[in-house]
């Protein structure tokens, strides 16, 4: 039996602390449950959570071959209350809580994708679907190359990935790069609220496997909504990266929680030396905007990545080598990489804060690469 196995009752107990213990700490204990229409009064505004919500009630409500299974996705509203509600609204037969087997439920979940169903398969953290590993890979993201195109498999492999709080090494390591170098994965990675819903939409939507890697320290950040994002038909296309911030000075690729990072690096950036940094939001790990990238490297003619996995073969590693073999001539100074550093997840908060990217650490290399 996995440590990981042996120590998830001690991380729920964790989960059941008051906020207060730690100041980021958002798990168990979501916000209440308000209808999502009714944000629309109030300027459009939604967390990621409710965003999520939305767009898995949508889905379900106008697929029925879709269904939603995980564990403590019924009953118990979700781990992290994205699920809440959708047991009563669509029955046991929608929405499955599963026993604690990720190689089992996943396995369950590919079989049904493989049968002509529309699965939905919630992992409580990524690092807990290393025991599906073998299916997610070998069932899923194969099975339509190695049938020669017959053999579909529509399946959706979400929950959330990358840094958390307080939760140590088991449970906090991100797995962009892991699944972005796999044939046959499509993998994409939400900021905002309008990232959740759009892209989860297009993922239930999509013929092939979709890993949606979401952060769980998002889920209750509240995101303006535009209008276009409220109705059903809604989705974000893969493979198209935001503009989130634009400038001219220095451009900063991102995604996931290091969007928002770096968006506040790029104003203190302005503030205190004067740079304008456009910040880009990925979005999709796979397929990648690589057209967005050098169109942008060309005006501002500096780059950092900006990535919470390790810095070894990670997300930054390959944005660096596509800038590096697309757009060479424009670079004045070397590619920059920020990422989380060559260790397991600390517990303790200081080292767990010194493992990831922060803002002082951006506008510190960004500083360094602009020689400001």
């Amino acid at each position: 039996m996995s440590a990981s196995r042996i120590l998830r009752p001690a991380t729920r107990l964790l989960s059941q602390r008051p906020v207060a213990y730690r100041a980021p700490v958002q798990r168990i204990s979501a916000p209440a449950f308000t209808s999502i229409r009714g944000y629309a009064d109030a300027g459009n505004t939604y967390t990621v959570r409710d965003a999520l919500n939305e767009a898995l009630a949508e889905e379900l409500e106008s697929d029925p071959k879709c269904f939603l299974l995980g564990e403590e996705v019924a009953q118990y509203n979700g781990a992290y209350k994205v699920t809440k509600g959708l047991l009563d609204k669509f029955g046991e037969k929608r929405v499955i809580d599963t026993p604690i087997t990720e190689s089992g439920f996943c396995g369950l979940a590919v079989g049904a994708a493989l049968a002509g169903l529309h699965p939905v398969c919630e992992f409580m953290t990524f690092n807990f679907a290393m025991q599906a590993i073998d299916q997610i890979i070998n069932s899923a993201a194969k099975t339509h190359y190695m049938s020669g195109g017959i053999q579909p498999c529509p399946i959706v492999f979400r929950g959330p990935n990358g840094f958390a709080a307080g939760v140590a090494a088991q449970h906090s390591q991100d797995y962009s790069a892991w699944y972005g170098s796999i044939p046959g994965l499509k993998v994409v990675a939400p900021w905002s609220a309008e990232d959740a819903k759009g892209l989860l939409k297009a993922a239930i939507r999509d013929p092939n496997p979709v890993v949606v890697l979401e952060n769980e320290l998002l889920y209750g950040q509240t995101f303006p909504m535009s209008d276009a994002a409220l109705k059903n038909d809604f989705v974000i296309p893969f493979g198209k990266a935001k503009i989130e911030r634009p400038g001219k000075d220095l451009t900063i690729v991102t995604l996931s929680r290091n969007v928002g990072l770096s968006l506040t690096a790029a104003e203190e950036l302005k503030s205190k030396y004067g740079v304008d940094a456009e910040v880009i939001n990925l979005r999709s790990v796979k397929p990648l905007d690589v057209e967005a990238i050098v169109k942008s490297v060309k005006k501002t003619r500096r780059m950092m990545c900006v990535s919470s996995d390790f810095p070894a073969f990670g997300v930054g590693s390959e944005i660096i080598a596509l800038t590096c073999e697309y757009a060479f001539d424009y670079l004045d100074a070397p590619p920059v990489r920020v990422t989380g550093a060559e260790v397991p997840t600390p517990y303790a908060q200081k080292l767990e804060e010194l493992s990831f990217p922060q803002i002082d650490t951006i506008v510190n290399h960004a500083a360094k690469l602009l020689r400001v």
